[in-house]
Order: structure tokens, then sequence, then C-alpha cells
């Protein structure tokens, strides 16, 4: 494994480059400068329009959720008016009001998409910072240009993760993807800004000095939805400072003392080299995981395994549930609830995943309504649930560690037992293209007509061929109904 650097290379002040461009952070801006559209390969590139459909799907249904709405009205207090529109909500504001509100609303019901081995969302990173960024320039922006920034964030964000452990960071309690991913999106953003070395090794810097998230928001606050928001904020920030010519931290990732690395990996081991490992010939893009179901990700294996044993109840009465996972779902989804929960305790919460999927079949905003966080029939199944931490699934690979095991005992005595190794969605069986499309418009449905629904489809889908991103733009802007009260 390959540790920090014990020493800070001497600053090369004589070109453009980044002051250390053999070292961690000098590399992966290297990387970032050189990429072209055309070394991404067709695969990836559809890929990556896809997970921005779904992000943008996500985005417009999470933007009249109760708390966006609320959301809207304190940010849009403080930024006030201007020129950025916000989705979803026929208004506009400043594009940093912009990019942590249209964050929010991605985040806004836990359906946006989630990287397994290095947990961030992607899409509601890079689709806020990289749309603000583009209303901020003086020229239009190219669908090209837009994707392909955004690839640059969903490659480098897991890489970044990965180095300080991936979901380790998860069971450490901090917010993992608010602590890497808003050093992704200031190198998307310096992407379609085109900074040169220099001024996006300043960019990186800035942003990873304002890294930070608490897990512990999961448990009741609206805020856990806005915390990807404030990455995204600060990502676009950086890339936009760093242009002015204000310096930010050379080296950001490997300085022994104050480097991101070293902060942030006190008390197990970075691994420096997975930040740039296989950049350019394994693509994490498709490794992302797009969601089917309104729970954190860690949950999705419960709600399947849910899924199947609903099928075997035969009109059995259920006496016990038996839930058995690894660390990072325990520490992460596993505490006794206290009822009424709220909404985001319930979708972190693998007790009530289990209950409530047992119960409707289904794990969607409907099962996250008031009513149903209050029901009685959950709360009869809540009492007789029970977790177990089983450390043995944590010297598995790590494509094995969200894996979940499900026992029914009924009250005749018998027992059904489900095991889910990998959900749908994740990097070895991932939802196919298609059913991308299939779920952003059953999201949307609700929402807004179905031709305005299929004009957004088809412009995000044709993105690589637009010469400007503004029609996609206006599409967004107007306001959607209320896809949950």
């Amino acid at each position: 494994m390959t540790t920090l650097t014990e020493h800070t290379p001497a600053v090369d002040a004589t070109s453009h480059g980044p002051s250390a461009p053999d070292g961690p952070t000098g590399r992966l801006v290297n990387w970032v400068i050189a990429l072209e559209w055309d070394q991404v390969p067709e695969s990836v590139r559809v890929r990556a329009a896809h997970l921005v459909l779904d992000g943008i799907g996500c985005a417009l249904v999470g933007a009249q959720l109760p708390w966006s709405r609320l959301a809207t009205e304190a940010v849009l207090g403080i930024e006030g008016d201007g020129a950025v529109p916000v989705i979803g909500t026929g208004r506009t504001t400043t594009p940093v009001g912009a990019a942590l509100l249209n964050s929010t609303f991605i985040q806004g019901f836990e359906l946006d998409d989630f990287h397994p081995q290095a947990p961030l969302h992607s899409a509601s990173l890079m689709i806020p910072a990289l749309l603000a960024t583009a209303a901020q320039l003086d020229r239009p922006v190219s669908g090209q240009e837009l994707i392909n920034a955004a690839i640059v964030g969903f490659e480098t964000g897991p890489r970044i993760g990965n180095a300080l452990g991936g979901t380790e960071m998860l069971s450490r309690g901090w917010h993992s993807g608010p602590i890497f991913g808003g050093i992704a999106t200031a190198l998307a953003c310096g992407k379609l800004r085109g900074l040169d070395g220099e001024e996006l090794e300043d960019a990186v810097g800035f942003a990873a000095t304002q890294s930070a998230g608490l897990m512990s928001a999961q448990y009741e606050a609206m805020g856990k939805r806005m915390q990807h928001g404030f990455a995204a904020r600060n990502g676009f920030y950086s890339a936009a400072l760093a242009q002015s010519g204000y310096t930010g931290i050379d080296q950001v990732l490997e300085r022994p003392y104050g480097g991101f690395l070293a902060v942030y990996g006190e008390g197990h081991q970075p691994d420096a080299a997975a930040i740039t490992r296989g950049l350019g010939d394994d693509w994490e893009t498709t490794a992302i995981m797009v969601k089917s179901w309104a729970v954190m990700g860690g949950l999705h294996g419960v709600v399947e395994a849910a899924r199947i044993l609903r099928d075997r109840l035969d009109g059995h009465a259920i006496d016990r549930i038996d839930i058995r996972v690894g660390d990072v779902v325990y520490q992460h989804g596993w505490w006794q609830p206290q009822r009424p929960l709220t909404a985001i305790g319930a979708q972190m919460n693998i007790g009530y995943a289990a209950a409530v999927t047992l119960l409707d079949g289904v794990a969607l905003p409907q099962q996250f309504s008031a009513d149903r966080l209050d029901a009685d029939d959950v709360w009869q199944l809540l009492e007789r649930t029970h977790v177990e931490l089983d450390a043995g699934i944590d010297a598995l690979p790590p494509t094995e560690r969200f894996q979940t095991h499900l026992t029914l005992t009924f009250t005749d005595g018998s027992t059904e037992t489900a095991s889910v190794i990998a959900p749908h969605g994740n990097p070895a069986d991932p939802l196919t293209n298609d059913e991308v499309v299939d779920k952003f418009h059953n999201l949307v449905q609700p929402a807004m007509p179905a031709d305005r629904a299929a004009a957004i489809r088809r412009t995000v889908l044709a993105l690589p061929e637009a010469d400007d991103v503004a029609p996609l733009v206006d599409l967004l802007s107007g306001p959607v109904g209320r896809a949950l009260d």
C-alpha cells in the first residue's frame, strides 16, 4: 500500500502546471487537463449521459418536497434573486444558491446514484455545480463539454474516496460524499472553465480545505439532504476562486502536515496511489449505482430480501425478523428507532426499510409519507426486528460487503431466509440504460406532463451533439407538481 509522501517536493514556479507534477495531486490535475472527449469510450459517454438523466429526474421530484420548499425559501432569503434557475421551481437565484438548492433537490429523497465502494452521490455534486458554472461563463457551453466535465467528476470522486478507505469513512461517522466529493466537483468545474494546471491545483486546494460532513445528520436532520449541496457549492466556488488568481493549497492531497489524506486518514492507512490508479483505463463512471428504491444505498439489499420473502409469507404471521449485515451497513443503517421516525431517519434505518417493504412490497416515496411513518402495522413489525453485526462480512471482497441476510420466524416456529449478496444496480448487475430511462419517466410522471418529460429525456440524451446546454436549462426551470403531498 502506498502511503503519504514524507516530504514536500520543491515548487516549480517556472510553468503554469501543477507545482509537483509527479505527486498525487499533480498527476490527478494533469490527467484532468489532458482528458479529451474522444479518449472516453463510447459506452462510458453514453452511461454518463444516463447518469445525468437520472440526477435530473431526482431533482425534478425533489424540487417540491416539503423540506425542499423550506430550503428554497431559506436559501433565496439569503442569496436573493439572480439569473440561474432553481430546478422545478420557476425561480432564479445566484450561481451559488442554485448549486446548493439543485443539489439538495437531487438528494431530496434518497433516489439518486450511489458509489458502493467509495460512497458519494455523484450527480448531486456534478450537475448543479456544472450548470452554475455554465451560467457564469460568458459563452455558450456545449453538451459535450458538460458531459466530459461530469465524467471528470465521476472518475475522480470515487478514487479520492478509495484513497481514504472508501466505505471506512462512512463507518467512522463521516458523511463521506461531502468529504471527498467537493474535490471532484472542483476538478469538474475547473475542467469546464478551462483552468490550467496551476489554477486547477489551487481549486483542489480550496475544495480540500472545505471538506466536511457528519453522518449523525441521518437521524432526523433535513440538513442531511443539503450536505452534498455544500460540497457542490464549494467545488463551484473553488474553481471560480482559482480562475480569479486567488491561490489555494498546493499538493494538498499528499502533504504530510495538514494535507487532505494525512488529516482525514488519521488512524488508518490512506493509499495515495489510489487517487490516480487506473485513470483512463478503468472507468468508475460505469460502477456508479443507479438506485431502484428510496433508501440509502446500503439498504437496497434488505429491500430486495424483503421482497423475496414477501412472496413466501403464504398467510404466515411474523413473530420475529432477524437481519445480518456487515459493518458499513450496520453502523450507517441501524439504531433502535423511536416513533415516529422522520422521513430521513426512516430512509436510513434498515429495520424500517425491511418492515415497510414486507408490508407494501416496495420502498418508494409513498412509503415515507407522514401517515406511513406512523402506521401501526409498520411499528408492530419494527418492534420484532433484530439486527446483528457480522464482522466476517467485512473480510470479504469490497463488492460483497453490502450483502444482507434476512430471516423471518413465524408464529408456528417455521422460518424463511433470503440472502442478497449484491443488489440490482451494483457494478456487477447494473441497471441498464433502458431501465434508467424507465426510472426517470416513472419518477417524474406525478410531477409534470408527459410531453415535458419526454422533451427533457430527449434533450439530455442528445447532449453530446448539442451546441448549447441552454435549451435543457429552460426545460428544467419551470415549476413542477408535488410528488409527495
